[in-house]
């Protein structure tokens, strides 16, 4: 396949690029920076999103297209400023992919759109399946419902389109390094209450997931990216300090974290449980069902 990717020099973009790259296909990875980048055999670097770049006339016919572009959620305190940077970052980069799709003389088969379980809103006692329709009120979610209505203009062109709502991507970047330090500092434990529930999934699922929504036609709309047993914060700890073998024992109080972070203490101190339902349902194999072997893959020596 030839597939074009945004974000494709980021954290989750550099594990996919690679394997498809083992799968044997092309890539174009869109770029605000091609001169930055060497191409190879496989990896093309296409200029984007610059008035200068005409990136439909340095592609192929491509047979899809991948939208992983976004500013970070926890790369600074959430200002209005920096509320306004994470919105505008995803409805740029999504717009861009349609304003390519227009451009091109053939249009692509498949759209897969980044989104993230930020749709459903926050709770401690409701299960979300792709089945729940109702977003939630908050930041995050009005931020998801935006993002995911930009990228649905890609049916009204005839593009197959999945927004896969990704949870706590485990990896050797994001989210999993910060939650190390506490426990190797012998200072972990629950973050707030700890009742808060965290849906996380493996990045090697992550790029699963991607590359199982470009191959099966029949999926489309939301697909939930996350692994099948989400934990709540308490007994995600406990499970990471076991793997780390270290205690977790010192609670870090909600308002703490409110004082220090702000509204991003979101993140840390609420949740949702969410189920990959239509993953399960068409057939996914997750590599890392549960969380210990996940994060002894990432963690141990």
């Amino acid at each position: 396949m030839k597939i074009a990717v945004t974000g494709g020099t980021g954290f989750v973009g550099q594990k996919l690029v690679e394997s498809l790259q083992e799968e044997g296909h092309e890539i174009y990875i869109l770029t605000r920076s091609p001169e930055k980048h060497q191409n190879t055999d496989q990896i093309t670097y296409v200029g984007w999103l610059k008035e200068s770049f005409s990136p439909e006339k340095k592609l192929p016919v491509l047979d899809a297209v991948v939208n992983l572009a976004g500013e970070s959620l926890n790369s600074g305190r959430w200002t209005e400023e920096k509320k306004q940077s994470i919105l505008q970052s995803r409805i740029e980069a999504t717009e861009g992919v349609l304003d390519l799709i227009d451009a091109l003389p053939e249009k692509p088969a498949v759209l897969v759109n980044a989104s993230a379980v930020g749709f459903y809103g926050q709770s401690r006692t409701k299960t979300f399946t792709e089945e729940t329709t109702e977003a939630g009120n908050d930041f995050l979610a009005r931020v998801v419902v935006e993002w995911e209505e930009r990228a649905a203009k890609a049916k009204e062109k005839g593009v197959r389109t999945v927004y896969v709502r990704f949870g706590i991507i485990l990896g050797e970047e994001g989210a999993l390094p910060k939650m190390v330090l506490p426990y190797k500092m012998m200072v972990g434990g629950n973050l707030g209450s700890g009742e808060q529930w965290m849906s996380w999934v493996h990045v090697q699922d992550v790029v699963g997931l991607i590359q199982f929504a470009l191959i099966h036609p029949d999926l489309e709309g939301p697909l939930n990216g996350t692994a099948p047993n989400p934990k709540r914060n308490k007994d995600f700890g406990q499970t990471l300090g076991d793997v780390l073998n270290r205690p977790h024992w010192l609670p870090a109080p909600a308002f703490a974290l409110k004082a220090a972070l702000g509204e991003m203490s979101t993140l840390l101190l609420d949740g949702q449980a969410v189920l990959p339902k239509k993953a399960l349902r068409e057939g996914y194999s997750f590599q890392y069902p549960e969380l210990k072997p996940a994060l002894a893959s990432l963690l141990e020596e």
